[in-house]
């Protein structure tokens, strides 16, 4: 199986909710109704949309987002949907559907390498469309149908992912370190205190992904 990792420019509220933030909106659909994940702060005028198009049936708010049940799939009631190019291309797609940066992240899945070239080939004719990650998918684990690396990894926003590469890169985590939070917040060009509050935040995701594999 061959494995693509995409980002869609399509405008959706998703999109515009999370452009010029951190924030994240995952998106698992169920055909009779969706389950939405909301990490960080975005507007309200994103849970306006869902209210005013299908309606909440259930809601849990915490410190750092939300979870949403939805009344009915939001599918039915978007013209930005990229199922009709995967059924046309013997395609798949892995849930969820993630939103950040200002762009739709979409895992896909197909059976056959000229399957994925025809799909990219069919979609970039409507949206602009920017490639992560290629890849031959090789291995499964026996409650997951399709794994790689990067299903096991939690999702970053591309300016946490930025800021702990860079951190990396500079030596941040070797002992004893070669640099400090105030290097780096002046190389990224933003405030300690924020740099700081990105790292902990990365840190976080990566120490909860992990602690169930030790």
């Amino acid at each position: 199986m061959h494995q693509a990792v995409l980002r869609i420019n399509s405008n959706t509220p998703y999109e515009r909710a999370t452009a010029g933030s951190d924030a994240r909106i995952e998106l698992w659909c169920n055909n009779h109704c969706d389950l939405l994940s909301v990490d960080g702060r975005v507007g309200e005028e994103v849970f306006d949309h869902i209210e005013e198009t299908v309606g909440v049936y259930n809601e849990l708010r915490g410190e750092h987002g939300r979870v949403i049940v939805t009344d009915a799939c939001l599918k039915a009631h978007s013209k930005h949907n990229i199922e009709p190019y995967l059924e046309s291309n013997n395609c798949l797609l892995v849930p969820p559907i993630r939103y950040e940066g200002g762009a739709k992240r979409v895992r896909v899945l197909a059976s056959r390498a000229e399957d994925l070239t025809n799909f990219y080939a069919e979609i970039t004719e409507t949206y602009e469309v920017h490639v992560e990650s290629k890849r031959e998918i090789t291995a499964v684990f026996a409650d997951q149908p399709v794994v790689s690396l990067q299903a096991l990894l939690p999702t970053l926003s591309p300016r946490q992912r930025e800021i702990f590469t860079l951190a990396h890169e500079r030596g941040y985590y070797e002992i004893p370190r070669e640099t400090t939070t105030t290097e780096l917040a002046e190389e990224v060009g933003i405030q300690r205190r924020t740099l700081e509050h990105h790292l902990r935040r990365t840190e976080e995701k990566l120490a909860d992904a992990f602690v169930e594999l030790l």
